[in-house]
């Protein structure tokens, strides 16, 4: 017998009794996994890039025992353990950055660029409260952006003597996949938002723009 109940990780599914004979998942257990990831992910235990891949492997489980894995290593209650700084603004001005690895971003990111320029790598992004709007003013400068192709991403803005584009990937998003909003405002600069390919998940920025350059041909 088999049971799903809210709790920690490794509470949340009962395995059957007997380990050789496998349990189908049904479509409340899938979602109820899917939702609970994405409480996780909104305390800042899972990346933008391992929600969405724990997610799409949730929503083609057939089995309670394809489901525990996605689940195993997360807690019931938040732990004392110290969360890192919420990343509100991200300024370059005549200078730059790179914002790579893990980080917290909040619920709406500022990034502003004057002369200058910046490189922000939202596969890495944990998401305070499970959402991002990301607003990029450039004037002058620069910005490359970039996400992972599996999520959905909703890019609009207005650009005076610049531009905005998307690249790379045109993997069409799973459905329910996770939204990020980009608004975009660039004077005489421009701000490039490059889908790229999950499976370079770990691949340096350089090689991600020539991997999604690639896939545009």
């Amino acid at each position: 017998m088999s049971e799903l109940r809210r709790g920690g990780g490794k509470a949340l599914l009962i395995m059957s009794d007997d380990p050789a004979l496998p349990i189908r998942a049904s479509d409340a257990e899938r979602d109820r996994v899917i939702t609970y990831l994405g409480e996780q992910a909104a305390q800042g235990r899972l990346t933008l890039a391992e929600l969405e891949e724990r997610m799409e492997r949730a929503a083609t489980a057939r089995t309670l025992a394809e489901l525990q894995p996605l689940i195993s290593d997360l807690p019931a209650v938040p732990g004392g353990t110290s969360r890192r700084k919420v990343i509100r603004w991200l300024p370059a001005v005549l200078s730059g950055f790179s914002r790579t690895g893990r980080w917290r971003a909040a619920p709406r990111v500022r990034a502003v660029a004057v002369m200058g320029g910046g490189e922000i790598d939202l596969r890495g992004a944990e998401l305070d409260g499970g959402s991002l709007t990301l607003s990029a003013t450039a004037i002058m400068g620069g910005f490359d952006i970039y996400v992972p192709d599996s999520i959905d991403v909703d890019v609009s803005g207005f650009s005076l003597m610049g531009g905005h584009e998307e690249r790379g990937s045109r993997r069409t998003p799973r459905q329910g996949a996770p939204l990020v909003r980009i608004r975009v405002f660039t004077l005489m600069g421009g701000v490039d938002v490059w889908r790229v390919p999950a499976e370079l998940d770990a691949a340096s920025l350089k090689a991600l723009k020539r991997a999604a350059k690639e896939l545009e041909r």
